[in-house]
């Protein structure tokens, strides 16, 4: 499984993966997930928000009991490594094969997931399929999202067969999931065991701001005459580093557009997206309201303007300590820890009891081409996935 999800989607030079949500790549995942729920005879489903489930309901069961879901995500981030996402996911068909195998015969249905736009790169909402789901975005603002090209997701989604119009809260869907649990490659290097379990998720959000200055010749505009919105985004980026050391976060600036992006001319405006987490609330809105009151100094300075806007936020996400304790101890008592990452666990969290199971990731690096895990270690996150499903699936 894991062999043939390699290429896809991977630039052949720097190896890494871009899967947005509905492009070829990301479809011919999907389309990958869908042979291998119906080669094990799952019962296939997608939700109206666009996320992909395949369930297992072994003779007997009534299918009204409230299942066990595990999974993660097929799409990836510009230039992402392979297995933020798709590990879950293939570790997840692999644990309902290794409890096949062992003849265990589950009291509740097991379902995975694989949840759309968890990355949040084509629209700008990380996990957007699952907002929808458990109604953590309206569906107006979400159908009003845009891509780098100018088209919404309502226009997207209807395109490859979603009704915009239907998209939201799955209060019948929700109500078929007693639990979810979600297997990841750790994101860092906290992680010394093959597997661990995650305590809570650190506040996180997105914002954008925009800069609008005046677009001019490079050559012929004399310095005292320029209105260059770009001296203004650079006092934006070395704020975030400074506010974030102050407040003991973390804030990047990773994506930048700037109009008319010429050589030779002057730009008219720049946008451009912080990325703000931090242990408490406070201390990542500190840090970007100090971000905010610096793009504003740099911005009057330079006779621009700048708007700010938040484009998604997640606060302190603990997870279900009951769930968490029970998972930990069917696996003999692993390490516990926090996670600086985002992840669809943490918004179903509002709706059901979700818990987390790391891999460990030796080089500590994500959302880039060389991350990575070990193969002994992955296997290693399949049996105590198994495990886990073993536990909350039976008796």
């Amino acid at each position: 499984m894991w062999a043939s999800l390699l290429p896809v989607g991977r630039d052949p030079e720097s190896g890494g993966y871009r899967r947005f949500v509905w492009t070829a790549p990301e479809l011919e995942c999907r389309a990958w997930f869908l042979d291998e729920a119906r080669r094990r005879d799952l019962e296939v489903e997608r939700d109206r928000n666009g996320n992909l489930f395949a369930w297992w309901y072994p003779e007997g069961i009534d299918p009204s009991v409230k299942g066990v879901l595990t999974g993660s995500h097929l799409d990836s981030v510009p230039g992402g490594g392979a297995f933020d996402g798709p590990l879950g996911v293939v570790s997840a068909f692999a644990a309902i094969d290794l409890l096949r195998e062992r003849r265990v015969r589950p009291d509740r249905p097991i379902g995975i997931g694989a949840f759309a736009e968890e990355e949040g790169a084509r629209f700008g909402v990380a996990c957007l399929g699952s907002r929808l789901l458990s109604g953590a975005i309206d569906p107006g603002r979400a159908r009003g999202l845009t891509d780098g090209d100018g088209r919404s997701f309502a226009e997207v989604a209807a395109e490859n067969g979603i009704d915009p119009d239907t998209i939201g809260p799955d209060e019948e869907l929700l109500g078929r999931i007693g639990c979810y649990v979600e297997l990841h490659v750790e994101q860092g290097r906290a992680l010394t065991d093959p597997v661990g379990v995650a305590s809570s998720i650190v506040p996180h959000g997105r914002w954008r701001f925009d800069f609008a200055g005046e677009g001019n010749h490079a050559g012929t505009t004399r310095l005292a005459d320029r209105r260059d919105p770009m001296l203004a985004f650079a006092r934006m980026v070395l704020a975030a580093r400074e506010a974030a050391e102050r407040n003991e976060t973390v804030a990047t600036v990773g994506k930048v557009h700037v109009t008319p992006g010429g050589v030779n001319a002057i730009p008219s405006s720049v946008a451009a997206w912080l990325d703000s987490r931090g242990p408490v609330d406070d201390a990542v809105r500190r840090t970007v309201a100090e971000i905010h009151e610096a793009a504003r100094a740099g911005a009057g300075a330079h006779g621009v303007t700048v708007d700010l806007a938040e484009e998604s936020y997640t606060e302190v996400v603990d997870f279900n300590l009951d769930l968490r304790d029970r998972v930990v101890k069917a696996l003999g008592g692993v390490p516990v820890l926090p996670t600086g990452a985002g992840h669809d666990a943490g918004i179903l969290a509002s709706r059901m009891p979700t818990a987390m199971v790391f891999v460990r990731n030796p080089t500590g690096v994500s959302h880039a081409p060389s991350e990575f895990a070990e193969e002994d270690d992955c296997l290693a996150g399949v049996e105590a996935l198994a495990t886990v499903l073993n536990d909350l699936a039976c008796g």
